[in-house]
């Protein structure tokens, strides 16, 4: 699957497509209510669709997202299902040289890694945070030219070149930066963990983990407990500035109807007609938040107990339909 491009091109690189042909995975086609789900949901996606599997297959975990008392969970795949569906393992490791040099040579030997880097010198975050505010994100290595000062990265929904200054920003090479910031956070990725999964193999296990993650779902309904919790919180998120807002609504409404829609492509993926009401149900959900959240933006007074009632009810009815459906 490795694509060699040119030396002069690249030190090493690990899929031959150029960005401007690279076409992103359906779970972030431009007609889903949210393109993007979180920072490191998304790049693996990606990675994964680059090597050509199919990523919908490890989403099962969005069915089984809570709400963890001031905001919902941070959906990621979970790592013993990547093993097990496409021989991927993915690990902490130690960024104590070079990252560039690390990169390349993990590259060079058919891996790469995942890497928390400041968007301030990512230019696909040109609309949000490039060169207006330092933010993490996550993402993956495609490509590197240590002396050409390029690099090639899945972030978001895409696949993107950086260069130059902001190359050096990113790393961290040169200039002045403050010798107070910890090295970034790191995660190797092997492709040689074991045979992925393709056709009906990868669908009866995945079938087989819907059972996993339905028995973990929450014990009581989340969205009626987050449906307590805002009714507290609104007061000052009505007195609060926009940053406040869009803060606690990526953490809240934003988190959970993204991965809501993504546990209902899985369902439809997965469970296909026998399957096809509750992913209805979920696809509710989705719709709901994305309503409060332009109901929370206003910064305007409003009963949010309707709605709340709305997606509570629409969670029971869900589940219950995946109950009888996975049978």
């Amino acid at each position: 699957m490795t694509v060699a491009a040119p030396l002069s091109a690249w030190d090493a690189c690990l899929f031959g497509t150029e960005p401007e042909d690279y076409r992103p995975h359906a779970l972030h086609e431009a007609g889903r209510v949210y393109t993007e789900t979180n920072c490191y949901t998304d790049i693996l996606i990606e990675l994964l669709h680059a090597r050509g599997f199919e990523p919908t297959a490890v989403m099962g975990s969005a069915l089984a997202i809570d709400f963890e008392g001031d905001q919902w969970t941070f959906l990621k795949p979970l790592p013993d299902e990547l093993q097990l569906l496409y021989g991927i393992d993915i690990h902490e490791m130690q960024p104590y040289r070079s990252l560039p040099l690390q990169i390349a040579e993990q590259l060079a030997a058919g891996r790469t890694l995942i890497v928390e880097l400041d968007s301030w010198y990512l230019p696909d975050t040109a609309a949000t945070s490039y060169r207006r505010e330092h933010v993490k994100s996550s993402v993956v290595a495609a490509a590197v030219n240590r002396d050409g000062e390029r690099l090639r990265y899945f972030h978001a929904n895409g696949l993107y070149d950086l260069h130059g200054e902001d190359y050096r920003g990113v790393f961290r090479l040169g200039g002045e930066f403050s010798a107070d910031v910890l090295p970034p956070y790191t995660e190797l990725v092997r492709f040689d963990a074991g045979p992925p999964l393709h056709g009906e193999q990868l669908r009866d296990a995945a079938r087989a983990l819907l059972h996993r993650h339905l028995a973990r779902r929450p014990q009581t309904n989340p969205f009626a407990r987050f449906g307590q919790q805002l009714v507290l919180d609104l007061p000052g998120l009505l007195d609060g500035d926009s940053a406040t807002y869009h803060d606690y609504a990526f953490a809240t409404v934003r988190m959970a109807g993204s991965a809501f829609e993504v546990a209902a492509s899985h369902v439809d993926w997965l469970l296909g007609d026998a399957g096809a009401r509750a992913a209805e149900n979920l696809r509710q959900i989705v719709d709901g938040c994305k309503s409060l959240s332009f109901r929370l933006a206003r910064r305007r007074p409003f009963e949010p107990e309707p709605a709340l009632a709305a997606l509570a009810a629409g969670w029971e009815e869900a589940m219950s339909r995946l109950d009888e459906a996975r049978v």
